[in-house]
């Protein structure tokens, strides 16, 4: 999909505090004063407002219209209302919100305050994400969730009483403690919730969470053993997609299923490879050169950045910010992992105008033997992963990579650049 000067954008922004920290989180979160959140979003809002000059020091693209806004975390619901009236405000004042724009918040089940549900629908808060992972309350305690099921299931009916009906659920296969009947037990609930979209995800860990770290070391304190073998989460995985299916939720990526009309408009420009900017802690951004080089009818070059994960750099600033300049031959590789995700597929024809014939040929032989080996389905113009090939997904889309790429021509330009943040 090509990406236009005139595309809009999706603005990310992190939240990285929550009210206790789940056994097999890994991502730049934690339990922190609440003196921290307004020092947070102060730093945040100096950032929104220094945008304009990053992009252009940096000579990238910054469309101004927003369509999609993300505040994730964290636990972003954990604002005082007046923080999060605030960062909309200062989100409002530096870029241009299109009227029907997207507008969701991650929150957890039993602690959204009835002044924080006011806030999120004053600020224009129109879709929700509860992160659930399971709706057996045994299973919940054990991966450090402080919900039931019923408070899930409250929440979703005091959401919809403040006008905000597009609602997700995040469920995870594989927790400790997790069973083939709990598993079933969760989809019917979930089902039974009429949400119009879940995401169902196959429990990774790694030894930067407390889990992960268990599961390499031994122990018991957070249920190591407990954790279903990987075959077992695959089939769990497995089971989702045809329950899902039964409720009305079809899939149409990965691990994200909804009725018609629901799907994940921000989630969907990652995918798609559309612009957005993060802002706050390990934020990632995708914006496009303002400049061209070579061909001026190929792909432009492609700017990637990422926040710093230290808390405490971040609210001293100047803060680094880590980017660099992805080249057509990184693109494609991207074109093909992250399109690949989606059940659309991936059209063939339309990469061949963006990138060139001759620069898509050489994945055309590893296309066909992933075919013949039952992982993707080609018709001639879309390729798409089979059942099968989304169980083992990260393995087809390795295929797709290209050997000994390290940097192309862009990486001319390639930099670490320190301090664009205001003081």
């Amino acid at each position: 999909m090509f990406v236009h000067k005139n595309d809009e954008l999706g603005l990310y922004l992190s939240i990285p505090f929550c009210r206790s920290k789940c056994t097999y989180c890994n991502f730049a979160s934690g339990v922190y004063p609440a003196s921290e959140h307004a020092r947070y979003i102060e730093r945040t809002i100096l950032d929104v407002a220094a945008t304009g000059e990053w992009a252009a020091r940096m000579e990238v693209e910054l469309p101004r219209r927003v369509d999609t806004v993300y505040l994730g975390g964290g636990t972003p619901s954990l604002l005082a209302p007046d923080l999060l009236a605030r960062l909309f405000a200062g989100l409002r004042a530096e870029f241009d919100f299109e009227p029907d724009a997207e507008i969701t918040v991650e929150c957890a089940p039993g602690q959204i305050a009835d002044e924080t549900l006011e806030a999120l629908a004053a600020a224009g808060v129109n879709r929700v994400s509860l992160g659930v992972q399971s709706l057996i309350d045994r299973e919940a305690q054990v991966s450090g969730r402080l919900h039931k099921r019923a408070t899930v299931i409250e929440d979703l009916r005091r959401l919809r009483g403040a006008g905000i009906a597009n609602l997700s659920v995040d469920l995870i296969a594989g927790l400790a403690g997790q069973t083939f009947a709990s598993w079933e037990e969760s989809l019917a609930a979930l089902a039974e919730s009429g949400v119009p979209h879940a995401s169902v995800y196959m429990l990774e860990v790694d030894e930067d969470s407390r889990l992960g770290r268990e599961m390499l070391s031994g122990g018991a304190r957070y249920h190591a053993g407990l954790v279903p073998t990987d075959d077992a989460i695959a089939q769990m995985y497995s089971v989702a997609l045809d329950r899902l299916r039964d409720a009305g939720l079809e899939q149409y990526e990965i691990s994200n299923f909804c009725r018609p009309g629901f799907k994940s408009r921000h989630n969907l420009r990652y995918w798609q490879r559309r612009p957005y900017l993060g802002l706050g802690l390990d934020a990632s951004s995708m914006l496009r050169a303002a400049w061209q080089e070579g061909d001026s009818t190929g792909p432009r070059y492609v700017l990637r950045s990422t926040t710093t994960d230290d808390l405490a750099a971040f609210l001293q600033g100047p803060e680094r910010v880590e980017t660099a300049w992805q080249g057509p031959a990184r693109q494609l590789e991207e074109a093909w992992f992250l399109g690949l995700r989606l059940n659309a597929g991936v059209d063939v024809p339309s990469l061949e105008q963006e990138f060139g014939v001759e620069m898509v040929a050489p994945a055309m032989g590893a296309l066909e033997r992933l075919v013949e080996d039952g992982l993707l389905t080609w018709d001639g113009k879309t390729v798409r992963l089979t059942a099968q090939g989304r169980l083992i997904s990260n393995d087809v889309f390795q295929e797709f990579l290209v050997p000994g790429l390290e940097e192309d021509s862009a990486g001319l330009k390639a930099q670490t650049i320190a301090g664009w943040r205001r003081k």
